[in-house]
């Protein structure tokens, strides 16, 4: 069946088949029927309405006639069965990249972590740590995902929880928790490198990798993206040093006959770097142009945009070859007393300057999915604390999301499908779960 035909299908389907259809498709690989029909029920819960969206509650709300078993079915499925992460989020991708495809090619690579604020020391990864969630540091969990996404709609195709040295290091917290044996203790830059690698070998379709300035300030991620073959536009801090445009190292000093012959670079009064935040405040005023990367609800999107042809200067006195030119992009909205964000971008030297600015805000995307991943589907809300229940909880609730990415792109309109579309039984009176605030 050709893709318009299968569109033509689904579409005359009802919600309701097209939901059962799409659970029975990703929880198939599950194995014990049980186990499917436990993935689909909690895959459920996740998508009605409800505060919480941790096991008993969704137990309540699914099957209040019965909740203990159900809480039990459910808690099992996703707390103590041994299933694969990898191989549920390609059953995510089967059905939502071709939905996602329908209205362009993909065209971004969106890394990104988010924190999960935790009280306690008992649940995995649980450390003191930046939380993008309250914005400062506190005791959170984190994740690293990749998504992949065009202008319409985006999917995350890879999550892993990041494990600070202090668990990594630690037996005892690692078997209590139930942390793999292979796993160790790895940074979130080098974590997203392996997923951007495993999704290549997936063959998922490649887009402009794109990150914030955690990802991009570090040197290594850059050149381990560009070696993979991958255009990247990565935030960098203004702090971040480069060469004046059209300046570059000093080559290695001539030899002098004796010993060996030189092969550093050099620097000199002249030849000397500049933080991104002083070369802005530098450039001219013709330099900086207007440019409209959206039409929001409200009004268009517009900032003044500089583009410049650069060399980074990390530790360029340790090599013998300078480091290639790329985009150095600065952004200064109306109205800001200087210019607020920049990028480095290995896009070709003749990208017009729309299209570097458009490709760097598409990063947008992520920050929508992890809203609604939050908000709507509950990602955070998982009460337990070992590795294995903390990612089946969310591939689970990737596989919810992605039913909703894969229902707007067949109707765009539709962004509350599952509200509208399935019944949410009513709780037992008086239900109420363990550790909730209890009504005065």
């Amino acid at each position: 069946m050709d893709g318009m035909a299968q569109e033509r299908v689904q579409g005359s389907q009802s919600g309701e088949a097209r939901f059962a259809a799409y659970l029975e498709a990703i929880a198939a690989g599950l194995g014990d029927v049980r186990r499917a029909a436990s993935a689909r029920a909690y895959c459920t819960g996740l998508l009605v309405p409800g505060e919480r969206k941790s096991v008993e509650p969704m137990a309540a709300r699914i099957a209040p006639d019965r909740v203990q078993a159900k809480h039990q079915s459910l808690h099992h499925v996703v707390a103590k069965a041994e299933w694969d992460d990898a191989a549920m989020l390609a059953a995510v991708r089967a059905p939502g990249l071709p939905a996602i495809e329908q209205h362009g090619p993909v065209a971004y690579w969106l890394i990104d972590d988010t924190g999960f604020p935790k009280q306690g020391a008992h649940s995995v990864g649980v450390a003191r740590q930046y939380c993008g969630q309250l914005g400062k540091q506190d005791t959170c969990q984190g994740a690293v995902s990749l998504s992949v996404a065009n202008d319409h709609a985006s999917l995350p195709v890879a999550y892993r929880l990041y494990l600070p040295e202090t668990w990594a290091e630690d037996p005892a917290r690692r078997a209590k928790a139930g942390v793999p044996e292979e796993v160790a203790f790895a940074t979130k830059t080098a974590i997203a490198r392996g997923q951007i690698r495993q999704a290549l070998t997936n063959g998922v379709p490649v887009g402009t990798v794109l990150g914030d300035a955690g990802y991009g300030d570090e040197t290594e991620f850059r050149v381990g993206v560009a070696a993979l073959g991958l255009r990247y536009v990565l935030g960098i801090r203004s702090t971040t040093s480069v060469c004046s445009p059209g300046q570059a190292p000093l080559p290695p000093a001539p030899w002098s006959g004796r010993g060996r012959p030189p092969a550093r670079l050099r620097r000199s009064p002249e030849h000397r770097p500049v933080s991104v935040k002083d070369l802005a405040a530098s450039l001219p005023a013709r330099t900086w142009r207007d440019v409209t990367w959206h039409e929001g609800t409200r009004a268009a999107l517009t900032a003044r945009f500089a583009a410049l042809r650069v060399r980074p200067t990390h530790r360029d006195t340790l090599r013998s070859e300078p480091w290639p030119q790329e985009w150095l992009l600065i952004a200064w909205p109306a109205g800001a007393d200087e210019p607020t964000k920049d990028w480095l971008s290995n896009l070709p030297p003749r990208t017009a300057l729309k299209r570097l600015v458009r490709t760097a805000k598409a990063r947008w995307l992520i920050e929508r999915d992890y809203q609604e991943l939050k908000q709507e589907i509950g990602l955070g809300h998982y009460a337990g604390r070992g590795w294995r229940g903390f990612h089946h909880h969310a591939s689970l609730s990737i596989a919810a999301y992605g039913f909703l990415i894969a229902e707007r792109c067949l109707f765009p309109p539709q962004q509350q499908f599952i509200r509208r579309q399935i019944e949410t039984p009513v709780p037992p009176a008086g239900f109420q779960p363990r550790g909730a605030a209890r009504a005065a």
